[in-house]
């Protein structure tokens, strides 16, 4: 087994079961060590891609889009809350859903450092991202957030706030969401294995650990 899987995770920073599945997937690949290498790489999906930049009260939101109760979503929350701290995620308090594309666009710009560099900076943001949001309640548009959260993992101020500042990778980011739509992506978190395998949603680290033994296994 020792030939490198290829993971997209494909995600959203807005969605809470991705900070599942992805402390999941991690707990997965200590368990896994050098067993079954992999590359990892993080892939966009926006749940909701016209969020206006003052966003939205998060109960509003979820009763009306899910058309469920305050105590259906306390509930939700909940086991929400139960399935991060098995993983080693805390979640906080989450008043409002914001537009995530800015954060998208730095996700992309991170990964190509990465490429160049050999550092893996595009998953310490994405750590980063999901634990500002969902466990500070930080809004992941915010420019201040953003260029506080790239400094943090390593990356270049400047060229991150040349990045948000000026609207790069907008057309890339676009047409990667697009292309995982086409590909049948309609939900997150999705993982998909080297482009033809599909473990949906925030499954537990067994379930990751056994289906990528498994696909390492079948070469």
């Amino acid at each position: 087994m020792n030939t490198s899987l290829r993971i997209d995770f494909v995600s959203d920073v807005a969605c809470p079961w991705c900070a599942v599945g992805l402390y999941a997937l991690d707990e997965a690949l200590r368990r896994l060590g050098d067993e079954v290498p992999v590359q990892l790489h993080f892939q966009p999906f926006e749940l909701n891609p016209q969020m206006h930049a003052e966003g939205e009260d998060v109960t509003e939101h979820l009763a009306r889009r899910y058309r469920i109760n305050a105590a259906q979503i306390a509930q939700n929350q909940a086991a929400i809350r139960e399935r991060g701290a098995a993983v080693g995620f805390t979640f906080g308090q989450r008043t409002r859903i914001w537009n995530t594309f800015d954060a998208h666009r730095l996700m992309h710009w991170a990964g190509l450092q990465d490429e160049a560099a050999g550092i893996d900076h595009q998953a310490r943001l994405k750590h980063a991202l999901l634990q500002s949001y969902h466990g500070l309640g930080e809004n992941p548009g915010e420019r201040g957030v953003l260029l506080r959260l790239a400094t943090e993992v390593g990356l270049d101020a400047a060229a991150a706030a040349e990045v948000l500042e000026g609207g790069a990778f907008a057309d890339e980011v676009r047409a990667a969401e697009q292309q995982w739509q086409q590909l049948g992506i309609s939900s997150v978190p999705s993982v998909v294995v080297n482009g033809r395998h599909l473990i949906q949603g925030g499954q537990p680290p067994e379930v990751f650990e056994r289906s990528l033994r498994q696909i390492a296994a079948e070469g």
